[in-house]
């Protein structure tokens, strides 16, 4: 009997100190994974307009296309403005009327630091219900997830104008150069 008793004991201690040593589990498995996406996401973008070449910038395959350099500032106005108005009072980049490639890639950051406030939150908070977005009140999740599917989106665009201009996208770049 006392051997039996030690053998519980001893499993219950052994049990209680693997607990112990089990790796914690997320607390907000939601907002972190829209983080993760969310930088993932403006990572890329950045990255394009980083690499792309300043002769780049004017490059669009069609007259009806946008250019390079459209996309970049419509991302970092549209990024800086869905993730501002979630912060606290909606603001611009002011990308549409910058020229340079220095600019643009300087809005991109500004609307990328404006966006980490906006993601750095807790599940209960990407709970909340919001307005101002496309559709009536939504939750904030959704509201910045719509957010990184849209830059993602532009990101695209950006990739094909690399891609013409015989640049390897950032996406890409990992992969062999493919």
């Amino acid at each position: 009997m006392k051997r039996l008793c030690m053998c519980i004991l001893g499993s219950g201690l052994a049990a209680g100190l693997s607990l112990q040593a089990a790796p914690q589990a997320n607390p907000n498995p939601l907002s972190t994974e829209a983080q993760q996406a969310w930088t993932r996401t403006i990572g890329n973008a950045v990255a394009a307009a980083e690499k792309m070449p300043d002769d780049g910038y004017s490059y669009k395959p069609s007259p009806e296309s946008m250019s390079f350099r459209d996309i970049v500032a419509h991302t970092a106005d549209s990024a800086m403005g869905a993730c501002s108005a979630q912060t606290g009072e909606r603001k611009t980049a002011g990308a549409a009327q910058m020229q340079t490639k220095a600019e643009l890639v300087a809005a991109m950051k500004a609307a990328q630091a404006e966006c980490e406030k906006a993601y750095t939150l807790t599940d209960a908070k990407a709970a909340e219900m919001v307005t101002g977005g496309r559709g009536g009140p939504r939750s904030r999740l959704s509201t910045l997830w719509g957010n990184t599917v849209h830059i993602e989106h532009e990101y695209a665009q950006m990739a094909v104008l690399l891609r013409a201009k015989g640049v390897v996208p950032p996406s890409s770049a990992g992969r062999g150069g493919r």
